[in-house]
């Protein structure tokens, strides 16, 4: 409330101050919504995200890390999976990026490439401002179980998706898992606090550059051609969404707004609450951005909505990663389409099924 009390107060103040300037009314309404609107809104997340990564610094430094990938090899070997798939896992619920990157440890081609096509499908920390905002639109009570069934869904999917291809298009043996562990230690707080402020600097780099950028580029869409509403559904923006809309209507979300948040993570997930917090009214407050999701979405569309959002294309960075790691475009186009394809199945399946059980 803090984070969010202060967002507010500074959007006010910068409107205040261009008005006093006599400056144009389209200056003010991109800064104060466009900017202040779209950035203040996944910067409201960030106590949240730094309570994730200290938890996250606490098992790293205490060195169970190493340990959970040798216990699960068991498992991970009767999926056709190698062990050190799940550390690769693991860095990858930080960010995809480290996470492929870590997949060079290697040795057989068929564990590595396996390892580098179902990392996109674990839930990077610039998705979770997307959880944040439908669960405390619908889920507030509930938020840390709705949050462990997304995070174990994502292991899940990873999972199933590593055995289908380890016995279509990578077969072969797994290599042997060897592996030397490190003694547990005590973690220090100078440890995990450098942990935790390494993971959120690199988020609020991201908040500054790319975000910066994806929400301009779209708050300009959003205004464009001269004449038309603002945020409108006849703006060019509001044409993007109107034209990819029929894909999500079977998940229970056809609208331009939520068609165009999907967009935009496909440039950076980070930038799907900025631009679903402009579409929406441009409104630049969390509690605004809230009511207004409750007001577009259902329970069950928002579940649909965060399954697709776990799940879909990866961001550019990611996309780009895999291309380098594999140094094969086709393997990179490969991941944006069958991620997609597996993300919109579930997506639909979870609305259809949900809906015919009663769910709304």
């Amino acid at each position: 409330e803090m984070v969010a009390g202060g967002i507010e107060t500074l959007g006010e103040s910068l409107s205040a101050v261009l008005e006093g300037l006599n400056a144009p009314e389209m200056l003010i309404a991109f800064v104060a919504d466009g900017i202040i609107g779209g950035i203040g809104a996944v910067l409201e997340f960030v106590p949240l995200i730094m309570t994730m990564y200290i938890f996250l610094g606490i098992l790293e430094d205490s060195g169970y890390m190493a340990r959970a990938a040798y216990v699960m090899d068991r498992i991970m070997r009767a999926l056709g999976l190698h062990g050190k798939t799940f550390i690769s896992m693991l860095i990858g619920t930080g960010c995809n990026v480290p996470g492929i990157m870590s997949t060079r440890t290697l040795e057989s081609r068929k564990d590595r490439m396996v390892a580098i096509l179902i990392n996109p499908f674990m839930s990077c920390g610039a998705k979770l401002p997307i959880y944040l905002v439908f669960i405390s639109a619908f889920f507030p009570k509930h938020g840390g179980t709705v949050l462990f069934f997304i995070y174990a869904t994502s292991f899940i999917v990873a999972l199933l998706m590593g055995k289908i291809l380890s016995k279509t298009l990578f077969k072969g043996e797994t290599s042997y898992f060897i592996m030397e562990l490190p003694p547990y230690r005590m973690p220090t707080i100078k440890g995990v606090l450098i942990h935790m402020w390494d993971k959120v600097g690199a988020f609020l780099k991201r908040a500054g550059t790319i975000i910066f950028t994806v929400v301009t580029m779209l708050w300009i869409l959003s205004v464009l051609p001269y004449g038309v509403e603002p945020h409108s559904e006849a703006s060019i923006l509001g044409r993007i969404g109107s034209f990819i809309a029929p894909i999500f209507k079977p998940a229970g979300f056809g609208t331009w707004q939520a068609s165009v948040g999907l967009f935009a993570g496909i440039v950076a997930k980070e930038a799907v609450v900025a631009t679903l917090g402009m579409v929406y009214a441009g409104v630049e407050e969390g509690a605004k951005l809230i009511a207004a999701i409750q007001q577009a979405f259902t329970p069950l569309t928002a579940v649909s909505y965060m399954l697709m959002t776990l799940l879909y294309t990866p961001c550019a960075a990611v996309i780009g990663t895999i291309k380098r790691e594999t140094n094969s475009l086709k393997w990179a186009l490969f991941t944006v389409v069958y991620t997609f394809a597996v993300a919109w199945i579930c997506a639909v399946a979870v609305y259809q099924i949900g809906g015919l059980l009663g769910f709304s």
